[in-house]
This record gives C-alpha cells, structure tokens and sequence, in this order.
C-alpha cells in the first residue's frame, strides 16, 4: 500500500498530537494528581506511535512506544511524576517533533533515540517494587478463558475447512478473530494493513469477512473478522494486534473443528482500552460525529489560489463600474450593482476561510516559557488571553518569530528572580500576558509583564554611546521617546550576549517584521511596574480598502488603515520648522511630505492652486502630511507584488490596476515618517 497519499495527513495530524501532549504536560505539571490530563496525553501518545508506525517511521514509533509505558505507568498511579520524569517526557516530545520537522522537509524522520530510550527504560524499570512489579506482570499476561466456536458458525468454505483442520492436527492454533476500529478513525484501510502484516509475520490468514480488496477500500463499517492460523500463543496475537493504534477492540475464539458442537459460547472481549487507553474517553456521540464530518482540510496552496483568482475579479468589477457610469444605461449599472454585492459577499465569505485563530501560534509559547524559566530559575505565569482572535493565514504565519522575541524579552530582563520580586514586594511569581483582540480591521496583540519595567537612564545612555540620540535633545527627551529607543537598528541594553535575549537585541527586527506585514509596534512602561509592547496588525494583506490620489499625472493608493484625516489647507496656512513645513493639525505640529518630491514626479503644466489637498497618515503616534494634487475616492484595491526585479522600492508597498487599466503603486505610509 502507498503510505505516500497520507504524508500530508501524519504531518498536520503528528502537529495536532504533540500540541496536544505539550499543552496537557504543562497541566499535568502545575497538577501532578490530575489523571485525567495524563489519559489525554497518553490518548495522543497512542495515536501518534500508531500514526507513525503505520507509516514506517520506527524510530518515532519506538521512542513513543517507550514515553508511552512511562504514561501507562503513571495512568495507572504506579508511578509518581517527578521533575525528571516530566522533563524526561518533554525531551521525548521535543526529539519526535524534531523528526515531524525532519519529515516536513522531506526527510525519512530518523533520530539517534538511544539515549532517552534508556532513560525512560530506567524510569520504567526503576519506580516499582518488588510487590508491584508482581502485580504488574500478573496483570499483563492475565487473559479470559477463551471460548470455542464450530467452524460452521463462521460460513467457511470446504478449502477453508480443510486447511484449517490440517493446521489444528498439526498442534497449531485455529483462531476466529474480530478486530474493532475506533469510531473516529480516519485511515481504516492503513489500520487494517497492519493488523495483516503483524499477523502475517507470525501465521497464515486464511480467509476475512468481508473480503481483503473491500477491507483495502474500506468498504467496510468498523470492524472485520479474519480466520488466522498460528503457533504463537492467542495472547501473544491478542497483544500484537492491540499494540496497533486506534484498535477499540478485539475478540479472539478458537475455532473447534470437531462434528459435534461445544457449550454456548460467551463472548469474551479484551478492549483495547484496558491495556492501551484507546477507550478512556467516553464514545464519541453521534452529534458530534455528524459535526465533524461538516469540516474538512484544505491546502493553503488552494485557498491562495482561489483568493488570486478572485483578486483578478476585483480588479474586473472596478472596471465593469466604471464603464456603467460612462455608458449611464440604467439597466447595466443595476446588473453591475448586482454583480458587486454579490462578490462583496463572496469576498468576504473567501477572507474568512482564511481566516485562523492566533491560537495555532500562541500554543507553541507555555512550553516555551516553561523551558526558558527553568533555565533562569525564575517564576512565570504566562496567561493567554483571546486566542480565539482570527487573523489572515498569511499574518499568522509570519508573526511567530517577533512574538518568540518578545516573550523571550520579558522572561529573560522583563521578569526580576524571586528574590528580587520579593525585596521589592512582589509575589514571587511573575506575570506574562498576551492578548489578542479585535478592533476595527486590525487586531491587536499585546504582550504585557509585571516585572522591572524599562529603565530609561540605562537605555538613554546607551542610546548617546552609541550615536543614536543628539545629545542636544536628550534632556528634552519624553519618556515615551526614550522607550521607543528600542526599536533603533543595532540597540542593546544587554550586558551580556546570550542565546535567551537581552531586552532591546533584535527588537528592530521585530519591527521591520511586524511593518512588513503592514503594522505597527510600540511599548510602554512603568519603571518597577512592568512594559507592555503592542502590536497592531491588519486583517488581511491580500484586499485592502484604500484612498486614492493623485500626483500630477499620476496615481496613488494610500491604505485607509495609515490614514487618520483628509483635508485642505491653504498656502498661508504652512509654516517652516527646521528647514522643514508643517502644519498646524488639531493642535500638533504635523511635517509634510511632498509625494511628488519624494517620486520624482513630472510637472504637467497644471498652475497649481492656493490649496494644498493634504492626507493626514499615522505611525503608531506619529503622524505626516502627504501633499497631493487631488482625491480621487475610496476604493477596494487587490494588492500585487512589484515582482523580483523591482524589490526594496522606498515608501511603495506594491501595486495595483484599477478599473480603467491604469497601475496604482501603493504607498508604504511607514517608510515615510519619521
């Protein structure tokens, strides 16, 4: 069977599991007596060592196989969980995700697992005594009395028959066995496959009900029954087959090939979840097996796809407008009306379906703080707020990093150590908190500590050694001014340079990173209260709604996410500032920028008018006056690349064409304040 058709399937659903087991050892950590968390993890376990086997990964399945009897261990409360066991458990999970990444990039997912294989092996064969380890073993190798069923209760034919009584004259063992599927598995064919292989290595299949090509194309409900032939003992086939993930249950019978016929039979069933957890959760009900069915997984390849495609509609639908309004025929403006609901519908109905909680990248960052504050033996709580929030898959994929910076920022210089928290009043733990929420088209994303705070002096005078501050305007320097000192190129308050993060390294690639996407980064502190950094992010980077303008001959779109005002100002009403004009805009002194300076536009021959058509942009809380000759309006546009030969254009974000064919470029608003 080709296992290739279901790589994409173990990926996804290997992530899944392994976020599942970090979250709930991260529970089981702050709440050892909590069983419930470890039949959670061991159900993920369970379901990963099968994934992988199945799929001939034996170096995952192996190191699972052994963190799994560690979880049995402590499922069954013959083991107690200690910081070693649990930090054993976690280097398990960090090697198997390691070859889950192996695996992504198109390697064969193998691992030296030597060394934590034994480590759990001793854990294993180290925390019983000699009484429980009796227990343990009578309890393992314990089986019900198998009954016997006569051959004619199974239908087999006369070949059947015969082979079947040759095997049983000849001491072999001549089995009728039922193999029971959980409810939810997806990969029924790929689980069936296994039950033959295994049973194969060790005996004959006979016959199956139903028939081997309907059991490889699933065309079967939940369970199959095979007439199987063996020397091995019925526990060793019982144990073997349970020993396959997702296997609810199996019924072993010995077929008696005598005429007359036995006592009758009581079924006896070993389900798999008693020795395996498969069955600890309750059966799923129906409801919720109709529910899932209604979801289902597709490629982010596709959706780009059809999300270009519908880019290119939009693009048509300007054009179709504004034909209508030259050609005026009431009839054409009504159907084109028509046509823009109906794709502003499908708009937004192909934006929300990529549309993805922040949750995907927030649940990578408990694990992580666990780490970091063993290593720097502080005290955190990292408390997440809003994962719900959704946000465009292509935002979420990039935003990981610049949040790992942050959080890694705050942990490391952000939090004090306990016994500084506690001179200073403090609990001794410290408090993280990221949040994500919605507001207007953008979300935010705020990641706030209780800890130092930010000490301006220091960072101020870094800031002068190293040139980045006029010592003229340091004094009369805010405190927000000097807290946004961080994000300068090259700034560092670290002492030292370590692989954690001193707060201020990298911060200005964190800010690049969150412009690129289109947003903004500031911070705040209180000194000996704690910083808070906040990200603002749009919705989606594909459809922007924007303004445009234009510059002499030229046009321009400016994102309506940067903009705070238009206006119109007269001529006597600009002023100079050092060599710079301004205006005077609801009380602050606002620079202008002239866009046909900035791009070198032509003069047209147009006088130009006492009026100076101005659009008020903003930068988290700073703000500029982009001059231009006119607006034109408010329009959706689809954001196009400038390709690889145009890159790293200054103040221009892209382009787009709009209705009459022409090319827009669109401004970067943040490249232009300063």
């Amino acid at each position: 069977m080709d296992m290739n058709q279901y790589l994409d399937m173990f990926i996804e659903e290997s992530k899944e599991h392994l976020q599942a087991i970090n979250a709930n050892l991260l529970l089981l950590e702050s709440d050892p007596g909590n069983i419930g968390h470890v039949k959670e993890i061991f159900r993920s376990a369970h379901t990963l060592k099968g994934m992988s086997a199945t799929m001939g990964y034996e170096d995952m399945a192996s190191l699972t196989h052994e963190a799994e009897n560690v979880l049995d261990l402590i499922r069954n409360q013959k083991l107690t969980i200690t910081s070693d066991i649990m930090d054993a458990i976690f280097q398990s999970v960090d090697l198997i995700e390691g070859m889950v990444i192996d695996i992504t990039e198109g390697g064969d997912g193998s691992a030296d697992v030597t060394a934590i294989v034994k480590k759990l092996r001793a854990i294993v064969a180290g925390d019983f005594s000699a009484e429980q380890e009796v227990a343990a073993t009578t309890m393992a190798v314990e089986a019900p009395q198998e009954e016997s069923t006569p051959a004619e209760d199974h239908e087999l034919d006369d070949y059947a028959m015969m082979v079947l009584k040759q095997s049983q004259e000849l001491g072999n063992n001549v089995l009728w066995i039922k193999v029971t599927l959980n409810e939810n598995c997806l990969l029924k064919a790929a689980r069936s496959y296994m039950v033959f292989d295994q049973l194969e290595s060790m005996g004959e299949v006979i016959k199956t009900k139903p028939a081997v090509e309907d059991i490889e194309n699933e065309r079967f409900e939940q369970s199959f029954e095979i007439a199987y032939v063996t020397e091995q003992s019925i526990e060793k086939v019982r144990t073997t087959i349970l020993n396959i993930s997702e296997i609810q249950d199996v019924t072993i019978e010995t077929i008696q090939m005598k005429s007359e016929a036995p006592p009758a039979p009581v079924v006896q069933q070993t389900p798999a979840p008693a020795e395996k957890g498969a069955a600890d959760a309750p059966q799923a009900p129906v409801k919720k097996a109709t529910a899932g069915g209604k979801t289902i997984r597709v490629d982010i390849e596709r959706l780009d796809i059809l999300m270009n495609l519908f880019s290119e509609l939009v693009i048509d639908r300007g054009r179709l407008e504004q034909l209508a309004r030259e050609i005026g025929k009431n009839e054409l403006q009504e159907t084109v009306e028509h046509m823009s609901r109906i794709s502003g519908d499908l708009q937004n109905i192909i934006l929300t379906m990529r549309m993805v909680p922040v949750e995907q990248v927030f649940n990578r960052f408990p694990r992580m703080i666990r780490d970091l504050q063993k290593d720097l033996n502080k005290k955190v709580n990292l408390e997440i707020i809003g994962a719900e929030t959704e946000l465009d898959r292509t935002v979420i994929d990039e935003i990981g990093d610049p949040l790992n910076h942050l959080l890694r920022n705050s942990l490391d210089h952000g939090i004090e150590s306990p016994a500084d928290r506690k001179k200073a009043g403090k609990p001794e733990e410290g408090k993280i908190e990221l949040r994500a929420f919605h507001s207007g088209n953008h979300v935010f994303i705020e990641v706030k500590d209780d800890g130092a705070g930010i000490n301006k002096d220091k960072v101020l005078k870094k800031a002068l050694e190293r040139g980045i501050v006029n010592p003229a305007i340091a004094d009369s320097m805010s405190d927000k001014q000097i807290h946004e000192l961080l994000f300068a190129a090259g700034f560092s308050t670290a002492e030292v340079v370590s692989d954690i993060s001193g707060r201020g390294v990298g911060l200005d690639v964190v800010k690049s990173k969150i412009e690129s996407l289109g947003g903004s980064v500031g911070v705040d502190s209180v000194r000996g209260q704690g910083t808070t950094f906040l990200i603002q992010l749009p919705l989606t980077l594909s459809i922007i709604s924007a303004m445009l303008v234009q510059v002499k001959d030229e046009k321009y779109a400016v994102p309506l996410s940067s903009i705070i005002e238009t206006a119109v100002f007269k001529k006597d009403q600009i002023m100079m500032a050092h060599r710079q004009k301004v205006i005077d805009f609801r009380g602050r002194v606002v620079p202008l920028v002239s866009l046909q300076d900035i791009f070198q536009v032509p003069e047209n021959g147009e006088t130009m008018e006492d009026e100076v058509a101005v659009v008020i942009v903003r930068k988290g809380e700073k703000m500029a006056g982009l001059v231009v000759d006119s607006f034109i309006g408010q329009q959706e546009i689809v954001l196009k690349s400038l390709g690889k030969y145009l890159v790293n254009v200054f103040a221009i974000s892209g382009a787009t064409i709009l209705g009459d064919g022409q090319v827009a470029l669109i401004i970067d608003c943040n490249s232009l304040i300063k």
